[in-house]
């Protein structure tokens, strides 16, 4: 769902606002690894120049350079970075998709890690996950122990589902899907808004048991075409029956070999002319803007998971066609720097 003021400058400023402490911490960063006065010594300088110059993991630096070129303190140009500058503000309501709901999440589990941003990029794994009890390797998991917490976290989660989720809801390929699988759907509002849309349409979401906790209580009214299904996306043999599946806010989290891995179970359940969907944010493909992207690949690689990004959409399709889906294509420029990218059994 597109928002009211789009095109407004207050609300472009809005959008930086909600970015804004994720960026200042990357720009903080690039500041403690020299990378400003590094550029400034010598005007512009490559990837691999950085590299060498901050030691930092190839992955860690690729994220975090995107990040601050997001702000437009660096920039690209044909392969060399430079130094530059710009700064947003924003704003926020409070309905029942609101903004309020996403600040609160972020402040309570995003914001805080990112203080231990420079800590996790040089150690290329996420090291804020030791604020949190437990011994499983991704926030997720260990959200399990504080229901509270992960209620807060999923509700932040629903909020900003709801705002972009539109765009996915109303692509005619739902249309001709009878059984869908939704792979790490949450607390189900996608599959909600995908069934309610879409009335020929059932749904399965397959989550660790405690999100479906969550998502029993939100799914009561289309009990009968939206059910749960708990398990592990990793360990777990996905279910047999679906003609389509999807992935949506998911596979960022991920690295490469495992967001194969799971397209490749994707593959094995699916009919001929099965449908796979991959809905998420997407980097652009110079990896230089996105807002929305950039504080997500920092979230994920200081405290969710230690990996993954908001991939540009040539690597998803890349992957796909690697797996042996067909008729491989992406419809980019989706609200939210999103991205939606199919292909075909």
């Amino acid at each position: 769902m597109r928002a009211a003021h789009d095109g407004d400058p207050v609300y472009e400023r809005f959008q930086f606002l909600m970015n804004a402490p994720a960026l200042f911490n990357a720009v903080a960063t690039s500041v403690e690894l020299g990378i400003f006065h590094f550029l400034a010594d010598r005007a512009e300088a490559t990837f691999d120049q950085i590299h060498q110059h901050t030691a930092l993991p190839l992955h860690q630096l690729r994220v975090l350079l995107q990040a601050v070129c997001s702000t437009g303190l660096l920039t690209r140009r044909d392969g060399r970075y430079a130094n530059s500058a710009v700064a947003q503000d924003l704003l926020a309501s409070d309905d029942e998709d609101s903004w309020a709901h996403i600040i609160v999440g972020w402040k309570e589990v995003y914001y805080p890690a990112f203080g231990q941003m420079t800590t996790a990029l040089r150690a290329g794994t996420n090291t804020a996950l030791d604020a949190y009890p437990g011994d499983e390797p991704t926030l997720y998991q260990r959200l399990s122990r504080n229901p509270d917490l992960e209620a807060v976290f999923h509700r932040a989660m629903s909020a900003f589902t709801l705002r972009s989720v539109d765009a996915l809801v109303e692509r005619p390929e739902f249309a001709e899907v009878r059984h869908l699988l939704d792979v790490g759907g949450g607390d189900g509002t996608t599959s909600i808004r995908l069934a309610a849309r879409h009335p020929q349409l059932k749904s399965t979401i397959f989550d660790i048991p405690s999100v479906s906790r969550i998502a029993d209580g939100k799914t009561t009214a289309l009990a009968d075409r939206v059910d749960l299904l708990s398990g592990n996306m990793f360990t777990d043999n996905f279910p047999l029956g679906p003609d389509a599946v999807l992935f949506s806010h998911v596979l960022e989290i991920f690295s490469a070999e495992q967001i194969l891995a799971m397209l490749q179970k994707a593959y094995d359940v699916l009919p001929v002319g099965g449908r796979v969907f991959l809905y998420g944010y997407n980097v652009s493909d110079d990896e230089t803007s996105g807002i929305f992207s950039a504080r997500l690949g920092l979230y994920f690689n200081v405290l969710a998971s230690g990996q993954g990004m908001a991939y540009p959409a040539a690597d998803y399709e890349r992957w796909l066609s690697r797996v042996g889906f067909r008729d491989v294509t992406t419809v980019r420029g989706l609200p939210f720097e999103h991205g939606l990218s199919m292909g075909t059994r």
